[in-house]
């Protein structure tokens, strides 16, 4: 399975989860990109999976489904209103020969999901690599919650998530803890990739339990604090 990340907007990565010939898109906010990516690869769509249903996740749906007519589309209740396959918590489905298990990982909205493979989670934006999506909802203990089923999973799982914001999430972590070397070797590393234009995408379970202050907070409290500190950094 290769999972190869298009570009959207300023910061947005749409994944295309390719297996053989045959393809899977994840949140695709804009079509264009993801339609020109298939048909130079000649890769055949067999379905759209969407986290949530914010517009820079699933802008591009009508399009890709219009240029792709019988697709399935999976998502929460709260896309409906494009998705023909409703899926909750411990749902499961079978796609190019991978079983994709569904999380609810609400917080950042009311509804978001995460799909599970054996060794990929796409997290939409409930996790984020040295950080964690705003909680609009303004539920923190949702998001707490999201963030202590990601805890558990295997380390080596890696992480596909929506936004390229590591760099920032790391600024965000040093200001915090200072004198926190892997966090500061972290950041040191992250800066050299985006100097070169390279994505800090995916990362792992087990990387993130050493960087990412969101995941480490011990009590609901904390992680709230935490969260409105980076919503004001």
């Amino acid at each position: 399975m290769n999972i190869h990340p298009i570009k959207a907007f300023s910061d947005n990565y749409i994944w295309i989860i390719e297996e053989g010939t045959e393809a899977v898109v994840v949140d695709p906010g804009e079509a264009g990109r993801v339609i020109d990516y298939l048909e130079e690869k000649q890769l055949h769509l067999n379905a759209i999976l969407l986290t949530h249903n914010h517009d820079d996740h699933i802008g591009g749906v009508q399009e890709i489904s219009a240029k792709y007519p019988g697709i399935a589309i999976y998502g929460p209740k709260e896309t409906e209103h494009i998705a023909d396959h409703i899926v909750h918590e411990g749902n499961s489905f079978n796609l190019l020969g991978q079983n994709f298990r569904v999380l609810k990982t609400g917080g950042h909205t009311h509804g978001h999901i995460s799909f599970l493979t054996e060794g990929a989670l796409f997290c939409g934006d409930a996790l984020f690599s040295a950080g964690c999506g705003r909680v609009f909802t303004k539920d923190y203990r949702a998001q707490y919650s999201a963030l202590q089923k990601f805890k558990r999973l295997n380390d080596e799982i890696q992480v596909y998530a929506a936004h390229e914001y590591t760099q920032t999430n790391l600024r965000f972590a040093h200001s915090v803890q200072p004198d926190n070397t892997i966090i500061s070797e972290a950041l040191t590393e992250v800066n050299d990739l985006r100097a070169k234009g390279q994505p800090t995408l995916p990362t792992t379970i087990g990387r993130e339990k050493k960087i990412n202050l969101f995941l480490q907070a011990e009590k609901l409290e904390d992680f709230k604090e935490l969260r409105n500190a980076r919503d004001e950094f």
